[in-house]
Formats: C-alpha cells, structure tokens, sequence
C-alpha cells in the first residue's frame, strides 16, 4: 500500500514534516540517510523555545519522539533514485530493499559543510572551537579573537558579518588572494587578513597559525568554505534549481516537479533551524489539502 507522503531526511525539516503529516493523519513514511547537519551542534541558543539551550542531538532525538508519537515510521535508509509511476512515485533505495511508493515526495535532505583538512576538526566542532554558522552563534562569540577560514568571497562576507561582535576580526585566507576578496573593504572595517595554509592551523585550547613568522592566537575559528548541496535527487530529475543547487520552489514549497516539495537547507533560503520547521509546516499543510481533494 503506497504512502501518502515519504519524507526524504531525518534532521529539523524532515522530522517537523512527519509530525505535522502524522497529526493530519497520514500514513508517512521518514527515510533517514544518515547523521544530519544538525547533529554537529553543540549547543544552540536561538532555537526558539530553548532559552537555555539545547544541543544538536538532543533536539533532534525529541524531534524524532514527537514524530514517532504521532504515527511516523522512520527507517534508516538513503534515496537513491525517483520516478514517478502514473500518479505515484517511487522512490529506489540504496541498500538491497524494495522500492518505496508514495502520492507526495517531500526531500529534507539539507547539506554538508565543507571542512579544511585540520587535524581534529571534527572534535573541535562538537566543542565549539571551530563553529559553522555565524547567524546561529555569533552571540556566543562577542568580544572574541575570531578569524575566519575561507578561500574567497564567502569568507570576507563572514568576517564583516562578524565585526556585529567583536571588533578582533581575521579573514584566515586559504591560497593566494584574489579579486574576488575586497581587501581594502575588510581594512576599513578593521579586519585583518592573513594568507595561509590548512597545514599551518593546529587546534587545541586555541586556534593557532602561523603566518609570516608569527604565530597568531584566536578564540574561535569559523568555516566559511560554502557547503555541499544534497539536491542531486531532485536536480538528477530536472527539478529548478540555482547555481549552487539550491532548489526553487513556490510558496508552498513545492518544487517545478509536481508533487515534489523540498524544505530545509536544501531549499534556497535563510539555513537556519527555524526557518526549516516552518517549511515543513508550509509543505505538509499544501500536501494535506491536495490528498483531502484527491
């Protein structure tokens, strides 16, 4: 028997979709491929609702109960490839399984940050040595020593951003400096610049590098080297997309492919965790009103 929606992703948007889908009283279906983005958090403090905080894994194992409490099933599983069947699609996956089939497809697939090759980046992530989203925790950051990792514009972008919280800014720059970087507007709003190597950097208590014949002493380190879109289900089908592979989609977040919507980081937009729930809601809430009329 088909179900009425499958969910593609188990982080906020996919895990927010299934509760809003199971409280509508559809039959929907979660495939969760794997540790999602938000998983890495250590701590936010501006999702709403946590006014002391909560970390990624904690946040994501309520989100999971309130889904399951409401009729999801989830399944560890990856979606490897969709085609639709007269009024279906169905959905291929990964591992040795039969295929899924489902009236709506909703993906929440999100993306994956690139991360320079540092020894314990990993580990200083989870201890918020090395933070990924200025918007989510700059706060945390005010009247730090801050440098910021990049290869071109994002980096200058983040660094500016950041001169909100700390008037010790430094763009870390990987390779040589080019056009793309506008030196002189990073120099009037008092942030240096130092060209360097991933080599040079070694985590610790601190953040450390070695440029010039000084070493030079940070409080935190932020990644600025843009992200892996997790679109190529969608893209692979023909759905619109930006050049980053960002999906388009209208205001009920359905993509230029009927039936399919996105919502989350996959979608093109503000990442933020927020931003990913009310999505879900958006597309859940058009998904229901389409099965009431079919």
């Amino acid at each position: 028997m088909p179900y009425d929606a499958v969910v593609v992703g188990a982080g906020p948007a996919g895990l927010t979709a299934a509760t809003y889908l199971g409280r509508f009283r559809r039959r929907v279906l979660v495939l969760d491929g794997g540790e999602p983005r938000a998983n890495w958090i250590p701590e936010s403090h501006n999702t709403p609702g946590f006014p002391e905080g909560v970390g990624g894994p904690a946040l994501l194992a309520r989100l999971r109960l309130q889904a399951e409490r409401h009729g999801a099933e989830i399944i560890g599983a990856r979606a490897d490839r969709l085609v639709r069947i007269k009024d279906h699609f169905e959905i291929a996956l990964e591992q040795p399984a039969a295929p899924v089939r489902a009236r709506f497809v909703l993906l929440a697939t999100g993306v994956i940050d690139r991360k320079p090759p540092i020894e314990g980046v990993d580990e200083a992530i989870r201890r918020a040595l090395v933070r990924i989203c200025p918007i989510c925790d700059a706060y945390e950051a005010i009247d730090k020593r801050i440098a910021v990792l990049g290869d071109g514009p994002l980096g200058a972008r983040e660094a500016l951003f950041l001169k909100t919280y700390s008037t010790r800014v430094t763009l870390l720059h990987l390779g040589r400096l080019g056009e793309q970087v506008d030196t002189e507007r990073l120099a009037a709003n008092g942030v240096e610049v130092l060209p360097t190597m991933a080599r040079d950097i070694t985590l610790g208590d601190t953040v450390r590098t070695v440029c010039g014949g000084r070493t030079h002493e940070f409080d935190c380190l932020y990644l600025a080297l843009g992200c892996e879109m997790q679109s190529r289900l969608a893209v692979s089908w023909g759905a619109a997309h930006d050049g980053d592979g960002n999906l388009i989609v209208d205001r009920h977040q359905q993509t230029s492919i009927d039936g399919l919507y996105a919502a989350g980081d996959v979608v093109r937009g503000l990442n933020q965790i927020a931003v990913a729930a009310s999505e879900a809601a958006i597309a859940t809430a058009d998904i229901h009103r389409r099965l009431r009329g079919a």
